[in-house]
C-alpha cells in the first residue's frame, strides 16, 4: 500500500495498491438509498398488514393483522377449489368404484388403472409404514410384493384382510410343555431343512417326526405346505414372516405366535396383528376397495 497519495482531490480513501488502485469514498446511488429506505417502510407495511409478532408461546397468539389472511385460510381455499375439480372429474369413476365389486372392477382396465393410481397417496398415509414403499415390507412385516400369502392373494381375500384385519397364531410349543427342548432343537432343524429342499434327508428323520407329532401339519400341511391360506406359513418356500435365521424359528416354534397367558402376551412370543381398516380409513367403502386393486396389482396377486 502506497502512503503517498497522487490523487489528493479525487475523494479516495488514501488506500492504494499497484500504485493505481484506489479504494473510492464515493457515495451510494440516490436509487439505491431510495430502495434501501423503502425496504424499511416495507417492514412496518407488512407488519401491520399481515399476522406477524407471536405474542406467547401458545399456537394462535399473534398479531392479526389489517388483511385478515392468514396462510391456512388460504390453503384451505385453494384445496376446496382443487377438492370440488376433483369431485366433478372423477365424480363418474368414484361412483363406479362405490357401486361395483372388487371382481368387477378388476375386469374393467381403466377403473383399474384409476383406482392403483389413486391409491399410492393412500397406501403411503395407513401402509407404508409396516408394509414399506411397493409393498417392500418393513422388518418384521409381511412383503405385499411377492406371492406368498398368509390368508390369500387374491383381490377379493385381500379386501377381506383389509375389512377385519388379522391375528397371527400358533402356539407355542415350548412354553406349554407340547415338545422338549431336544424335540424343539429336532423340529427346528427339520423346518430349516424343509426350506431348502432336503425335508426327507435321514439327517432330519427325528425333526420330521417331531413335526407330525406337535401337530404341526394340522395347519402347515404333512410336507410343510399349508392346503389352504388360513394364516399358516408356508415352510418350504424360502419366504420367512420374521426370520430365516435359525434361532429365530426356532424361537417362534418355542413361544408361538400372538400367545397370551392371563389376558398377557407371554415373554417371547412374536406379535404379528394387522389392524382392522374398515374404520380406520376415510371412506372406508370405496377406499378398501381401491386399496384392494392396488395391492393385488404390486406384484404378488394371485
Amino acid at each position: 500500500m502506497a502512503h503517498h497519495n497522487p490523487w489528493p482531490d479525487e475523494g479516495n480513501t488514501g488506500h492504494i495498491w499497484d500504485e493505481d488502485i484506489r479504494e473510492l469514498d464515493n457515495p451510494p446511488p440516490l436509487w439505491w438509498m431510495l430502495s434501501f429506505y423503502a425496504g424499511f417502510i416495507m417492514i412496518v407495511f407488512y407488519t401491520l398488514y399481515y399476522p406477524t409478532i407471536p405474542l406467547t408461546d401458545e399456537m394462535g397468539e399473534y398479531t392479526q393483522g389489517m388483511a385478515g389472511w392468514t396462510a391456512v385460510e388460504e390453503y384451505n381455499e385453494d384445496y376446496k377449489i382443487l377438492r370440488d375439480w376433483r369431485v366433478a372429474k372423477f365424480a363418474d369413476k368414484e361412483e363406479k368404484l362405490a357401486s361395483m365389486t372388487v371382481a368387477d372392477i378388476m375386469k374393467d382396465p381403466e377403473l383399474k388403472s384409476y383406482a392403483v393410481a389413486t391409491s399410492k397417496v393412500l397406501f403411503g398415509d395407513y401402509c407404508a409404514g409396516c408394509h414399506a414403499a411397493g409393498g417392500a415390507g418393513n422388518p418384521g412385516f409381511p412383503v405385499l410384493a411377492d406371492d406368498d400369502w398368509l390368508w390369500g392373494g387374491k383381490v377379493n381375500q385381500i379386501e377381506a384382510t383389509l375389512i377385519n384385519g388379522r391375528i397371527g397364531n400358533m402356539p407355542a410349543k415350548g412354553m406349554m410343555g407340547n415338545l422338549s427342548d431336544q424335540e424343539i432343537e429336532d423340529v427346528t432343524d427339520y423346518v430349516v431343512a424343509l426350506s431348502e429342499g432336503k425335508g426327507g434327508d435321514a439327517a432330519v428323520a427325528a425333526g420330521k417326526a417331531v413335526f407330525a407329532k406337535g401337530m404341526c401339519l394340522a395347519c402347515h400341511g404333512p410336507a410343510g405346505k399349508p392346503l389352504a391360506p388360513a394364516g399358516a406359513a408356508n415352510l418350504t418356500d424360502q419366504v420367512w414372516r420374521f426370520s430365516s435365521d435359525r434361532d429365530a424359528i426356532k424361537k417362534v416354534i418355542t413361544y408361538g405366535v400372538n400367545v397370551k397367558k392371563n389376558g398377557e402376551y407371554i415373554e417371547g412370543t412374536r406379535n404379528a396383528i394387522m389392524p382392522a381398516f374398515n374404520e380406520r380409513l376415510p371412506n372406508a367403502d370405496v377406499n378398501i376397495k381401491r386399496l384392494a386393486v392396488y395391492v393385488h396389482s404390486l406384484g404378488g396377486g394371485q
